[in-house]
């Protein structure tokens, strides 16, 4: 028989309001000592210089994380024009300047090149894996490498605020694995004036929005106590874009042992759902028939 996991077996979304100069891991690890959990994992890493929503995941919750990272996410962000730097954002060197400024007009007339369907390459500092390793870790070592780049849809990227000359106020709404600080240096390429991040804010992923964000503050002062827990979001907080299917009571057992179980709701042929019985979420799996397939199974008992 395995070792029973200590800790509290939680399930269930804990949505945290990220400061700066944290990394997401340390906040995961401070999410699990709080509430004692068995275990917990986050949907989207967000960089330690960037503030925000951090969706934390917690016991059988983390078998939803990848429709959290898969939905869309919202930014707003300062661009500061005239330099270039080694990490596109503020906390790296400058590796070049450019006494040129774009005007409002100059910036909104970019942005189109920069919705829908786009290709970008990752920044230098970034969790991109080359040969094995962290691409931020090569970078730390001086090593200069050549990322490919990768496919990103943009709902929506907006000018917001043009507060001065040497910086633009954006939004963008973008799906999984886009880099807004690769936008910055980008777009300040396109204007030929240079650009980087110069603070970047999380402010909605997927159904998770920032209002419902805990501080770290907030999360010292309720730890390891009831207010902590009720403020626990349930595990199908994730699942919001998926069909939800009804098992009866036979369909319920055998789903929970894995098998295809009995489902009293009609949905088309391969859709992705999740089932549940008696309020309760069983499984994520594929409708074949009247039959949910499962790929993933909940153990909440």
């Amino acid at each position: 028989m395995g070792r029973k996991r200590k800790g509290n077996p939680v399930s269930g979304w804990l949505v945290i309001d990220k400061p700066a100069g944290i990394t997401s891991t340390t906040v995961v690890n401070k999410v699990r000592w709080a509430l004692d959990a068995q275990k917990a994992g986050h949907a989207g890493t967000l960089d330690p210089d960037a503030t925000g929503v951090l969706a934390i995941a917690l016991g059988e919750a983390t078998k939803t994380v990848p429709h959290a990272t898969d939905a869309l996410k919202c930014y707003r962000f300062a661009v500061r024009w005239g330099a270039a730097t080694a990490t596109d954002d503020a906390s790296g060197a400058v590796l070049a300047t450019s006494a040129s400024r774009p005007t409002p007009d100059q910036i909104a007339a970019a942005l189109p090149a920069f919705r829908g369907r786009i290709r970008q390459v990752p920044p230098q500092v970034s969790a991109v894996k080359v040969d094995g390793e962290r691409a931020y870790d090569l970078a730390r070592a001086g090593e200069v490498m050549d990322l490919a780049d990768r496919e990103l849809w943009v709902e929506r990227l907006d000018l917001i605020e043009v507060p001065d000359a040497d910086t633009a106020l954006l939004e963008m709404v973008c799906g999984k694995g886009g880099y807004v600080r690769s936008i910055a240096r980008d777009l300040g390429a396109v204007l030929g004036c240079l650009g980087h991040v110069l603070w970047l804010r999380r402010t909605w992923a997927g159904p998770f929005r920032a209002e419902q964000g805990l501080t770290l503050d907030d999360l010292d002062r309720m730890a390891r106590t009831p207010e902590l827990i009720a403020r626990v979001l349930p595990l199908e907080a994730a699942l919001e874009g998926l069909p939800q299917v009804r098992a009866n009571a036979e369909g319920a057992v055998r789903l929970r042992n894995g098998n295809p179980g009995q489902i009293l709701d009609s949905v088309d042929w391969g859709t992705e759902a999740w089932a549940s019985h008696q309020g309760r979420p069983i499984a994520i799996g594929r409708v074949q028939g009247g039959e949910l397939h499962p790929t993933r199974v909940f153990n909440l008992d």
